[in-house]
């Protein structure tokens, strides 16, 4: 039940983080909670990932529980309308639609992303397959995923930049500049690879000095995958 009807603007929750102020509030489907009591809320932030003074009737879609929580907490009043700023260009009906479906702001990105970053991790460890064993089918089996590794890629790079305008306003970091960097340098080895081994189809047959550039080359595909993965989770899990 409510105990208060104040109502609060975004900038007034900001405050009410722990940190500036010592109470933490949230704010969830338009009303305001006090979570300042709750252990999990002490530092001002949530499992490391969600920060108070915030609205997170967004972020609860992809929590492992519901909206039951806040009946364990008081109501201290309720959230204005506003426009987030990180909204501005974004049109009416997506906003609309993100409403219904959450998962549609976020989750695309994440969803195709990973295709390439498995085809980029296998194509090289069936090379080195290969390479260890002399079985042709490892070659192909590797050859087969760096053809597929191609569209996944322009699916996944393509489905980022709409995630990083839709939920970062398109601001620019030192992640998204490491993870715009990393990625095309990647896609550009990827197709230098393919051209390489159609022109070349028995480059690993007899492992002369391009046999084992090509294979230096596939394995530099791991390296820059475990890059885009590391900037990209410090995004999504920030320390």
């Amino acid at each position: 039940m409510a105990s208060d009807t104040k109502e609060f603007g975004r900038k007034d929750l900001e405050q009410h983080n722990g940190k500036d102020q010592p109470t933490v509030y949230v704010g969830y489907e338009g009303k305001v909670y006090d979570v300042s009591e709750s252990k999990l809320w002490k530092t001002g932030s949530h499992m490391k990932r969600h920060p108070s003074g915030a609205d997170l009737t967004d972020e609860l879609s992809g929590a492992p529980h519901g909206p039951e929580v806040f009946e364990r907490v008081s109501q201290v009043g309720t959230l204005k309308p506003e426009r987030d700023p990180m909204d501005e260009g974004v049109p009416d009906f997506l906003l609309r639609l993100f409403q219904k479906i959450p998962m549609l702001r976020r989750h695309p990105h994440p969803m195709t992303v990973h295709f390439p970053l498995v085809f980029n991790l296998v194509f090289p460890f069936f090379n080195v397959l290969y390479v260890l064993t002399g079985y042709g089918p490892f070659e192909k089996t590797a050859f087969h995923m760096l053809i597929l590794n191609v569209p996944s890629m322009l699916v996944g790079m393509s489905t980022g930049p709409l995630t990083w305008w839709l939920n970062y306003g398109a601001k620019m970091s030192a992640n998204i500049k490491v993870k715009l960097s990393v990625s095309c340098l990647l896609l550009i080895l990827v197709l230098a690879a393919l051209v390489w081994r159609v022109l070349s189809p028995d480059v690993l047959v007899n492992m002369g000095p391009a046999g084992w550039a090509y294979l230096a080359l596939s394995s530099s595909f791991a390296v820059l995958v475990g890059i885009l993965g590391w900037f990209g989770a410090k995004m999504t899990f920030p320390h």
